[in-house]
């Protein structure tokens, strides 16, 4: 018998994060680029300044209303009509409104995307905004709010913005409003908020896939370049501040038998020199089942399944006027918060007196540098991340260098940055739990004044 031999594994194939081309349409609309042999699922990323900051007050959530109801209707399709005319094509049309602007994501194959594109300038240009659909999506979100309420994950979220920022400024209230707040919304205010902020000269487009065949200036061009309207002046940011002072803030669940934790404070954006080396401090400490908290939490003392560690940009600014939430959550159960957070505190003072080892360095920096091909595979990964670079004012390069300074940080570089993100004294820790089991323990701790809500 004849056997085939081994096949042995070839030299890797070098890879970088694609850089765009970019380019523009007569309206104002800026075009980035990206040809991907291929990927047949084109994926389209539509960027607009309508930030929350720009809500009216008293309205907040308008926008998330707005962005729900662009795919419902437009002078041309009844809501129905407009999703027949997606699912015909095989493209899937979202949209979503966070604190920097209004994010509009496209997916469709490569021989249909001038009829998809047709679908989102018509969408963008001529929304129908009909009572009725805008009634029918601010009963389903009043429906949401009561379930996000019950979430302890969400309302600790609450709970730490409110605290972390002051009450004037819009990121301390929750990103799709509030009950009062979106009882207040009707077509009118939509209409209003989309006649003041949509418009081409506030649009970025991402394009991302197989182009081969399609002529993608002249179906840009037909679509989203026929789509007019009045310059915009430039969104007037106000800088955000933040109060780190360390307390503690517990949300009181009677008879809860878990307490969602989430610790956190604020830092700069992805514009900060340091961000690689805090990426990979902050991985080291609660990115991974391996990581320290986890270590120690879940698999030494059992105290919970998971915890980790993270840094979220809420707002990013070419000017440095940009932040991010540096954070840890996860639970633990109810009987055990005072000696978890006993112990989370511990690895927080270890990490800074003792640094990360070079082991701990080369494992986090293997996986980020080796994870990244796999995880921008597929064409509306590539857009999604593309897209969040002009979200946050980033150059095109970035992301395409972000892995080579990965690679070139050191454990002592990473120890730094991310004692520097959490540092013991200065977090603000919510506790979403029974407040009458475990508010004394945690004021036994001495991480700060405690202070009791009610759920």
């Amino acid at each position: 018998m004849q056997l085939h031999p081994r096949p042995t594994g070839g030299e890797p194939t070098p890879w970088a994060f694609p850089r765009p081309e970019r380019s523009g349409l007569p309206n104002g609309i800026t075009v980035l680029r990206s040809h991907r042999p291929g990927q047949r699922l084109i994926a389209v990323e539509v960027n607009l300044t309508a930030p929350l900051a720009a809500e009216p007050k008293g309205q907040e959530g308008v926008a998330t209303i707005m962005a729900r109801a662009l795919n419902e209707g437009t002078d041309k399709h009844s809501a129905e009509e407009f999703a027949a005319e997606l699912e015909r094509y095989g493209a899937t049309l979202d949209a979503h409104a966070d604190h920097p602007g209004l994010r509009v994501s496209l997916e469709v194959p490569a021989s249909r995307l001038g009829k998809a594109l047709d679908l989102l300038a018509d969408a963008l240009r001529a929304p129908a905004f009909a009572e009725s659909e805008i009634e029918r999506l601010v009963r389903n979100r009043l429906d949401e709010i009561p379930h996000e309420l019950a979430n302890p994950a969400r309302r600790a979220a609450m709970a730490l913005y409110a605290s972390l920022f002051p009450a004037e400024a819009r990121i301390s209230r929750p990103r799709q409003g509030t009950a009062e707040t979106v009882a207040r919304i009707d077509a009118t205010s939509v209409r209003a908020f989309y006649e003041a902020h949509i418009r081409p000269s506030a649009a970025t487009v991402v394009v991302v896939g197989d182009f081969t065949g399609i002529d993608l200036d002249a179906e840009l061009g037909r679509t989203l370049g026929a789509w007019t309207g009045k310059a915009s002046e430039p969104f007037a940011w106000t800088p955000v501040t933040a109060d780190d002072t360390g307390r503690v803030i517990i949300v009181d669940r009677p008879g809860s038998v878990q307490t969602q934790l989430l610790i956190g404070r604020t830092g700069p954006d992805r514009h900060d020199p340091v961000h690689p080396a805090r990426r990979l401090g902050v991985y080291c400490l609660g990115g991974t089942i391996t990581s320290r908290l986890d270590r120690v939490l879940r698999e030494e003392k059992g105290y919970t399944y998971g915890i980790r560690a993270f840094s979220q940009v809420l707002l990013s600014r070419a000017d440095g006027t940009g932040l991010s939430l540096l954070g840890i959550r996860g639970s633990v159960a109810t009987e055990v918060t005072g000696p978890a957070l006993a112990d989370l505190w511990t690895v927080l003072r270890d990490l800074a007196d003792g640094g990360l080892t070079d082991e701990e360095r080369d494992s986090a920096a293997q996986y980020l540098v080796g994870v990244a091909p796999l995880s921008f595979e597929t064409a509306s990964a590539v857009a999604g991340t593309l897209a969040d670079q002009v979200e946050e004012e980033l150059p095109d390069d970035y992301q395409a260098t972000l892995y080579a300074r990965l690679a070139e940080t050191g454990a002592v570089e990473a120890t730094a940055a991310v004692v520097r993100a959490f540092p013991a004294d200065r977090l603000v820790t919510v506790l979403v739990g029974d407040a009458e089991q475990i508010a004394g323990p945690v004021r036994e701790l001495g991480i700060g004044e405690v202070t009791v809500l009610g759920g």
